[in-house]
């Protein structure tokens, strides 16, 4: 355990039944934050549960839909109930359903990925920050994409998607800085999670092509995204806000 200012902290994590999610909330839990496990996945959510229990951590699972009103409203509701507080939150539920140009692409793959991507983000923080503002402060880090930095042939709802993320978490670092709220992106590049696993056994060619996109010569790991929304979400960080931390292996220098 570092000291990054955990110890005791409630921490909210959404997405977190598998890949980047589960590894930030096994991250948050080895420094010693409480965490609440969100996601729509119950099996393995509880399975990250049982991962932090066995570290010797407190978590807990609640399913929830994030593009759900209600249900994100709970999920916070819940994580007060049983902790007292949100400190931080890591929204991180998200999807990636599209592999077609803009003008293939069709309304119900829109329609999907925007109620997931940018609505799920907009209701967590909506009713994160309404926590936080009564508690006195917290700290959000959102799981953009560089594709909410640069262009993503083939992808477009989804990098239309995680450019609204961008935007979302900018404006709402200006609006509630002053009231003690941090609000952050992390942008990854391509990321080895069973989502790109199943894509890459689909097209084995693509991963020569994806390697390529990276000066650092490889994909990235969950955890190492894990890492950066620990920092981000931490007392380090005291002084970062509105600030989208790329984590692409150089991916957006070139």
């Amino acid at each position: 355990m570092s000291n990054l200012g955990f110890s005791g902290k409630s921490v909210l994590v959404t997405g977190a039944a598998g890949g980047i999610g589960r590894a930030a909330a096994l991250a948050f839990a080895r420094e010693g934050a409480r965490v609440a496990i969100v996601d729509v996945d119950a099996k393995g959510g509880e399975e990250t549960v049982g991962l932090i229990a066995q570290g010797g951590g407190d978590a807990f699972f609640f399913k929830a839909d994030v593009s759900q009103s209600a249900q994100v409203e709970a999920m916070v509701t819940a994580v007060v109930e049983r902790y007292g507080r949100l400190d931080c939150a890591f929204n991180n539920a998200g999807i990636e359903i599209e592999h077609l140009p803009l003008a293939e692409s069709d309304e119900a793959t829109f329609d999907r990925v925007m109620s997931v991507n940018v609505k799920g983000v907009w209701l967590c923080m909506k009713h994160e920050i309404r926590q936080m503002l009564k508690q006195g402060g917290g700290a959000i880090v959102n799981t953009a994409s560089v594709a909410g930095l640069v262009g993503a042939p083939g992808m477009p709802v989804y990098a239309a998607s995680k450019h609204a993320v961008v935007g979302m978490t900018k404006t709402a670092s200006a609006e509630y800085g002053r009231a003690g709220i941090r609000v952050n992106s992390v942008c990854p590049g391509i990321i080895r999670t069973p989502m790109l696993e199943r894509a890459l056994e689909r097209e084995p060619r693509r991963e020569k092509n994806i390697l390529k996109a990276h000066p650092i010569g490889r994909l990235g790991e969950a955890e190492e995204i894990a890492n950066a929304a620990v920092w981000l979400c931490s007392d380090a960080a005291s002084f970062v806000t509105g600030h989208q931390m790329a984590v692409d292996g150089g991916l957006t220098s070139i």
